[in-house]
């Protein structure tokens, strides 16, 4: 179910009689290369979000469009800073929690909001002792990339093509190789991934790819979904 479906005073009975889960999308803007559009994190995250809610049953809310991303600068980003994330959705979750809402996922279409997701995590497991309406419950806070085998990437093979799969916006004739890290040592990956976070991403590549999205097609995106969508359900219900 979409919140848009929702009126009130009958979703105020349907929380006390069904106890149903919410789902808050979280993504962010930023660039992905010359052949994504800049709200592809939002984009994907919005639809794993509304098919979970199908499959599962839960109440998907809108999707958080923006998010941690000041990595990519001086490539195009429109980011938070600090802790303006770890606040949007602490505060998103005290209000669902207030409003009887006991089960929360938080779910994330962006590396660079993991940080603040796990801030999340701890103060609410923390409770409010002034506010004790948000003291009891479940928060779960899940990135989807960890609900698939195949090695996650930006703007490569995978983010590519689960964007066919899901969009027409997708420009393939100017997708291009950006970073490979294959052949790499484990050692050295690490460091490249603590340099694109610290230094920027432009500092690893200069095309603000990460993988190879030449060879993405919708069929593989439709796989990549159900392989989601299937570890994330059993997840969310176990």
């Amino acid at each position: 179910m979409d919140a848009s479906e929702l009126y009130d005073p009958e979703f105020r009975e349907l929380i006390k009689s069904k106890k149903p889960t919410v789902i808050v999308p979280v993504g962010s803007i930023e660039q992905h290369g010359a052949h994504l559009p800049i709200t592809t994190d939002s984009d994907i995250v919005t639809e794993i979000a509304s098919r979970l809610a199908k499959k599962c049953g839960f109440i998907v809310f809108p999707t958080i469009s923006y998010g941690n991303s000041v990595e990519h600068y001086p490539f195009f980003t429109v980011t938070f800073e600090g802790n303006t994330l770890k606040q949007i959705l602490t505060q998103i979750t005290i209000s669902l929690r207030e409003n009887g809402i006991e089960s929360i996922v938080i779910l994330n279409g962006h590396h660079g909001n993991i940080h603040s997701m796990r801030e999340v995590e701890r103060r609410l497991l923390r409770g409010f002792p002034n506010r004790p309406k948000t003291r009891y419950g479940k928060v779960r806070c899940y990135s989807y990339w960890n609900f698939m085998k195949h090695e996650f990437d930006h703007a490569g093979f995978v983010e590519t093509s689960l964007m066919l799969a899901i969009s027409d916006k997708v420009k393939m004739k100017k997708a291009k190789k950006g970073l490979i890290t294959k052949g790499m040592s484990e050692k050295e990956i690490q460091r490249i991934k603590k340099l694109s976070t610290e230094a920027g991403f432009p500092q690893v590549t200069k095309n603000g790819v990460w993988g190879d999205p030449t060879k993405a097609t919708k069929k593989d995106g439709e796989k990549f979904l159900v392989e989601i969508l299937r570890n994330l359900a059993k997840e969310c219900q176990s």
